[in-house]
Order: C-alpha cells, then sequence, then structure tokens
C-alpha cells in the first residue's frame, strides 16, 4: 500500500526558445507507466471542488495545463497539499491515494493521464469506506 510520501512532484523536461516552450510526456519514459486514458477538467466554476475518491490501482501523471489548483492527498493517516501551476511539473499519484482537488484558478486546465481506461470498480467514493479499505490492506 502507497503513501502520501510516495506522490511527489515530477520535473519534466522543458525545452525553450524564442518562440515558446515545449513539454514532452512519454510512455515508460518521463511517465512511469503506459497511458492509456487522457482527459482534463476545465471551467471549474470559483470555489468548486472536484475529486473526492481513491483508487485501487489506478495511477496518475496530473499537469496544470494553464492556471493552478491545488491537490490534496490522504493515505489515511497523512494529508498533505501539492499546489500545481506549472505545466513543466507533474504530480505523479500512486495508487490507493485519496485526492481532492481545489482552490482552482480563473482559466485552469487540470490534465490528468492515466494508467488505465475508465472502470468504476476501480474507485472508492466513500471516505469511510476508503479507510476502512487503508486499514485492511497490508502495507507494500
Amino acid at each position: 500500500m502507497f503513501s502520501v510520501s510516495d506522490c511527489k512532484i515530477i520535473d519534466l523536461s522543458k525545452v525553450h526558445n524564442d518562440a515558446g516552450n515545449i513539454t514532452v510526456v512519454e510512455n515508460n519514459k518521463n511517465i512511469p507507466f503506459e497511458v492509456k486514458r487522457i482527459y482534463y477538467l476545465y471551467d471549474v466554476p470559483m470555489g468548486a471542488d472536484r475529486g473526492g475518491h481513491g483508487h485501487y490501482e489506478l495511477q496518475q501523471y496530473i499537469i496544470a495545463a494553464s492556471g493552478s489548483f491545488t491537490f490534496v492527498l490522504d493515505d489515511g493517516v497523512t494529508r498533505k497539499d501539492f499546489f500545481l501551476n506549472d505545466p513543466s511539473k507533474a504530480l505523479y499519484i500512486q495508487p490507493g491515494i485519496w485526492r481532492e482537488i481545489k482552490d482552482f484558478s480563473s482559466g485552469s486546465i487540470c490534465l490528468v493521464f492515466a494508467s488505465s481506461e475508465y472502470r468504476e470498480s476501480d474507485y472508492i467514493r466513500d471516505y469511510v469506506e476508503y479507510l476502512n479499505y487503508r486499514n485492511d490492506t497490508p502495507a507494500i
């Protein structure tokens, strides 16, 4: 079982020139899994929160493609905030971590690279159920 300390901000390479910057994300190179799904959150109303769930198996890379927002990660013992506002950095979220997203700036885009296609059975949507899962699962 992973903990919040296993989730971290990853510096992605940024190539700069006078015409602008480019950052590349490639399967099994600078992202440690094969991407099976990409999605993004945008036009999130001011003051709205997203997330509020965990995953049994899913790994994610999260990038603030535009603007900023905060991920609150929770492993049932420790909670940690990760402020994202740089498109050359990714938040790597391991499986078994509860996540909430808050403080979206106007015009923000939350870009998500996921290790599997959508499967409702991979979601834990109730926090009490999540805590029971964490307490019943041995540590890695």
